[in-house]
């Protein structure tokens, strides 16, 4: 069996995926479980059908209800053929992308699963509740509207969308699966690579370790095959480091590292083998040669300083919610390459991994944000700190991620400058976060009343952009603006945390409203009168901000309109407002000219059009938007398992 890239790109474990595995997107019985009547399966009367992995209160879900509830319950039944039901020595395992908030779980009856966190995933090996050729499955999904201490992000607690506040995305909202694994199976990889070594390291978790196993690893650059090793398992974790070899001058390493300009991946085989040679299991990943660090006030990307063009990314859909097909995650991550960006920051949400995948693959730095919780509580720590944890550990390996942002705006910790316990959650975020990943910056508190940090970030939507250069332009218009400015009326550090000396990012400005003003609920931070104004404005402000030189980067707000908010450069249909080309021209400001990505559309250096850029066509302006897909690695050999091979270790 041969495996492509683009064969990932529906997978929705794009790292760590196999040839069989089954969809149980579309529909399922629902009941809508508003008084939270029913504790049990038993007797609940599922009285309608809802598309997942749409949520109740979205038109794509088929049920189009935006009222309060407190319970969505769901049921299918899911016929299992031989390519699904498993022998003695397989297992059957179910898949959730994401349930919010609580989700308790029952297999032909049974309870199997509770697990809590609306935004992770989680996983269940139903191969014990199986009675036949057939399972059900049972889901009850809790999600008190009303509760301000759980991980909400954006969804709004008024009935009808405020503000900056969005409709609420209750029960199932990512893709449901299931795949048949052998007993013994790889259950999770990690991927860390080193570019100041110039190694790549695994951490292999092996479910059901067969006694004398060994796991075969196979990387390839393309065609170049650059590791092939076979290791002896002497227990369930296998962590191993490859060494590739260094072609040392940049020229030639440029080849194999990735950045937003050359998205070099490396395709990955790992094979596990039973004693006799028997293949046990087969995965198909893919990782890449890139490093992040912090040299003084400079943001590093492969050891080199790297200046970020974000944009700030809510990841709706006025049809779907939260939840966008495979077509149109990868639209939006072509879209912001075209409009001038080098990377995005993931606003509130946890992103599909496909999404991810795309960026991973098209080049694009992403900032990971948590989700926030509203009020504080011994209830807001362990549910967000548990709900985080599960989250780095889905996301850690996506060599597009380049920082993490576990805490926004004080959400969730609204008395930061008057209460000890609250400075202690964000400091103890962003000292598990650096615990959890040492190889990526942390940021403390994204915006403002920073403690602690890797980067200061500050969100300033002052509409003037001289104003904007005199606060962050000079390194003497910085002392002023750090001991007087407060946007918000927020102090921008605080509890010892000076910040000097540390990369800086106005990681929020802009905000230019493009409506209709007989539009009583649309706004913006300002407002432009049509697609003119708003490129004219859009230009003067990002010429001010590149000017900036004690900036490491900035995020634009934002990238499509999202319910009232009007202040995207695209509808939310990912229309856009002005020209591409100018905005992006804007986007890269001037020093663009002096490198080999300023004349691609996707920003992509000579060196990787001369490799993949026939097949990289970008959306068309205007229009649906859809591209040729990339060209895509050549395909590797997947042996099924049940296939020998010789036992001599390599």
């Amino acid at each position: 069996m041969t495996a492509r890239r683009d064969d990932t790109v529906d997978h929705p474990r794009p790292q760590l995926r196999r040839p069989q595995w089954l969809n149980l997107d579309g529909a399922w019985q629902a009941y809508l479980d508003d008084a939270a009547e029913y504790q049990e399966p038993y007797n609940v009367p599922f009285d309608r059908i809802i598309t997942v992995p749409y949520p109740p209160e979205a038109i794509a879900s088929g049920v189009h209800d935006t009222g309060f509830r407190r319970r969505v319950w769901y049921r299918r039944v899911v016929g299992l053929d031989d390519n699904l039901l498993p022998s003695s020595d397989e297992r059957l395992m179910l898949h959730f992308g994401a349930v919010n908030h609580r989700a308790r779980v029952w297999i032909n009856g049974r309870f199997a699963m509770q697990h809590k966190g609306g935004h992770s995933p989680f996983s269940i090996d139903v191969t014990r509740h199986l009675t036949g050729h057939s399972v059900e499955i049972v889901v009850q999904a809790e999600d008190d509207p009303h509760d301000m201490h759980k991980v909400r992000g954006k969804m709004d607690w008024e009935l009808e969308p405020h503000s900056i506040w969005y409709p609420r995305t209750t029960g199932i909202w990512r893709t449901v699966w299931m795949e048949k694994v052998a007993r013994a199976h790889v259950s999770h990889v990690r991927w860390t690579a080193d570019v100041f070594t110039w190694q790549i390291r695994l951490d292999a978790d092996v479910a059901h370790l067969p006694k004398n196993s060994t796991l075969n690893i196979v990387m390839r650059l393309g065609d170049k095959v650059l590791v092939s090793d076979r290791c002896m398992l002497l227990d369930a974790r296998l962590s191993r480091l490859f060494q590739l070899p260094d072609p040392g001058i940049d020229d030639a390493r440029a080849h194999w590292m990735w950045s937003p300009e050359s998205p070099q991946l490396i395709d990955v085989e790992i094979t596990l083998h039973a004693e006799d040679g028997l293949v046990l299991d087969h995965v198909i990943s893919y990782t890449a040669l890139r490093t992040v660090s912090v040299d003084g006030d400079r943001f590093l990307l492969n050891s080199r300083p790297y200046y970020l063009r974000m944009v700030l990314d809510q990841g709706y859909w006025p049809d779907s919610l939260m939840v966008g097909s495979a077509d149109q995650l990868r639209e939006d991550v072509m879209l912001i390459k075209e409009l001038g960006f080098n990377g995005v920051r993931k606003h509130q949400k946890s992103e599909d991994p496909r999404w991810l995948y795309w960026c991973d693959v098209l080049g694009l730095c992403v900032w990971a944000e948590m989700p926030s919780a509203y009020g504080f509580s011994s209830e807001t720590v362990h549910g967000v700190m548990e709900e985080w944890r599960e989250l780095v550990d889905r996301d850690i390996s996506h060599p597009c991620i380049v920082a993490w942002v576990p805490t926004n705006e004080s959400w969730g910790v609204p008395e930061l400058m008057h209460d000890r316990r609250q400075v202690d959650f964000v400091r103890a975020m962003y000292h598990m976060t650096r615990a959890l990943d040492g190889t990526r910056p942390v940021v403390g508190n994204d915006g403002w009343e920073m403690p602690c940090g890797d980067f200061v970030n500050v969100h300033d939507y002052h509409a003037d952009p001289e104003e904007l250069y005199a606060r962050y332009g000079t390194r003497e218009g910085l002392q002023y603006t750090f001991e007087h400015v407060r946007p918000a009326r927020r102090r921008l550090v605080i509890d010892g945390f000076d910040g000097q000396g540390k990369p800086l990012f106005l990681s929020e400005f802009g905000g230019i409203a493009c409506m209709d003003e007989g539009d009583p609920k649309g706004w913006g931070y300002s407002v432009a009168r049509d697609g003119a104004e708003l490129l004219e404005r859009y230009q003067r402000l990002m010429a001010a901000i590149h000017r900036c030189r004690p900036l490491s980067g900035f995020c634009y707000t934002q990238l499509t309109d999202t319910f009232n908010e009007k202040n995207g450069l695209l509808t939310e249909h990912r229309v856009p407002k002005a020209p591409i080309a100018a905005l992006a021209e804007a986007t890269r400001g001037p020093d663009a000219r002096l490198h080999d990505w300023y004349t691609d559309p996707l920003g992509h250096s000579e060196m990787w059009r001369g490799k993949r850029a026939p097949e990289l066509t970008p959306p068309t302006a205007q229009s649906s938007h859809a591209g040729a897909g990339p060209e895509d690695q050549p395909g590797m050999a997947s042996p099924e398992p049940g296939h020998r091979e010789p036992t001599e270790a390599t």
